[in-house]
């Protein structure tokens, strides 16, 4: 299914977290916390302004993005879970 965000949202999938803690420990499943680290897969067409200008996101599909922890919508969208989230949510491009 193709899929594309509207205005200024954009389609997320969350980048595993580490198996080990920085010590060795191996961290149990439902101790783990989810990911803030994702890839956008797409974007919308951007922000329309006062007077009728679209102003283009500054993220695009492929950048790894940090966002907040409570950030999102998750949906499932052909059986994979995603995250749909403004780019306000989006607190950096990881380079």
């Amino acid at each position: 299914m193709k899929f594309r965000p509207l205005h200024d949202r954009v389609l997320v999938r969350r980048i595993a977290a580490e198996e080990k803690s920085a010590g060795g420990i191996i961290i149990p499943d439902n101790a783990k916390e989810k990911p803030q680290e994702g890839e956008v897969l797409a974007v919308g067409a951007g922000t329309i302004s006062e007077k009728g200008d679209v102003r283009p996101l500054d993220v695009k599909a492929g950048d790894r993005i940090l966002f907040g922890k409570w950030s999102g919508t998750e949906v499932k969208i052909d059986g994979e879970e995603l995250l749909i989230m403004k780019e306000s949510d989006v607190m950096g491009i990881v380079a």
